[in-house]
């Protein structure tokens, strides 16, 4: 994202877990394949209070109405942080923490996000992420890789308008198996 799309300060951050091969979820939908994981002795652990210490950072979330519907399945794991759902279709909510947005990525960005909010998740879905990278709305990519290969399903990375640099910024492996990799953009 440029400096001036980005004069506040706020950084947007895509976050995704994928297979080996690149899918974020199975033809269905479906994500079980999360679960479990190898063990890999020499990784690193995350106690509840770090992982719930580091949440607390994560300023506002931005996700697609699949991923919505899913979170309200799995019991919202994003608490009461301000949520916006990017859906084409009429919503509510009872929730006061989320609210709903058609419209224009890059006016989503610049007029609702970056005023208001400094570390901003963008946790799905696939099109939705896509569409962030298209127009150059992400600062930063943590894309954390499962150890499983499922053959197909629904690509992150699908079909992008033009290639993109990234530089890496990171790397942690931890215990389960699973790999982090952070990416910023590139110049």
């Amino acid at each position: 994202m440029s400096t001036e799309q980005n004069a506040a300060g706020s950084r947007v951050t895509l976050h995704a877990v994928s297979s080996l091969d690149g899918f974020i979820a199975r033809k269905d939908n479906s994500v079980s394949w999360l679960e479990g994981g190898s063990v890999y002795e020499a990784g690193v652990s995350v106690t509840a209070e770090e992982a719930a210490a580091f949440v607390q950072t994560i300023d506002c979330y931005v996700l697609g109405s699949r991923t919505y519907e899913h979170a309200l399945e799995l019991g919202w794991p994003y608490g009461d942080t301000p949520t916006i759902v990017v859906s084409s279709r009429e919503r509510s909510s009872a929730r006061a923490s989320v609210e709903f947005y058609s419209g224009d990525l890059t006016k989503l960005v610049r007029e609702k996000l970056t005023p208001h909010y400094r570390n901003i998740w963008l946790v799905g879905g696939a099109n939705l992420c896509q569409g962030f990278l298209d127009l150059g709305l992400v600062d930063e990519i943590r894309l954390t890789i499962a150890p499983v290969l499922l053959g197909n399903g629904l690509r992150l990375f699908g079909s992008l308008l033009k290639e993109q640099r990234w530089a890496l910024k990171n790397t942690v492996a931890f215990k389960n198996g699973f790999v982090e990799l952070s990416y910023t953009a590139s110049a």
